[in-house]
């Protein structure tokens, strides 16, 4: 069994897919657009939205991350949960907690815990929550 996580950019996946591959180095495995589907669903879109993300497929290290401009009304909303991402040293933590943050917003900086070296959260500039931690 697996569970991947299947995020809805409402309008802006193409600009978080970019965001993931120049951050984390994602590397993009499926893309189709809502134009390219072999069963169109009508009103499932706005008119004007054909070449919005209907489903993509993204993989970050050993993970398989879905995302999708959803029904593309433009208010994404990632509540009640974040990803978490482990690294193997504090420098790699310092890296993509930058780069992650960058147009986001810090909830709890990097700092040392019981548990980590470094761990800190934050939410990127499409608000989706993430939780950095250093392997102990």
């Amino acid at each position: 069994m697996q569970v991947q996580p299947d995020l809805f950019f409402d309008g802006r996946c193409e600009e978080a897919i970019e965001f993931y591959r120049k951050a984390l180095g994602a590397e993009v495995g499926m893309l189709m657009r809502y134009k390219d589907s072999p069963e169109p669903q009508p009103g499932m879109v706005p008119p004007g939205s054909e070449n919005k993300v209907m489903h993509a497929c993204l993989r970050i290290g050993d993970t398989s991350l879905m995302a999708s401009d959803g029904s593309c009304q433009g208010q994404p909303s990632f509540q009640g949960f974040s990803l978490s991402l482990t690294v193997p040293n504090d420098a790699e933590a310092e890296r993509l907690f930058g780069v992650l943050a960058d147009g986001g917003q810090t909830r709890l900086p990097l700092t040392k815990t019981f548990f980590s070296s470094r761990f800190g959260i934050l939410a990127d500039r499409f608000g989706v929550g993430w939780m950095i931690v250093v392997e102990e």
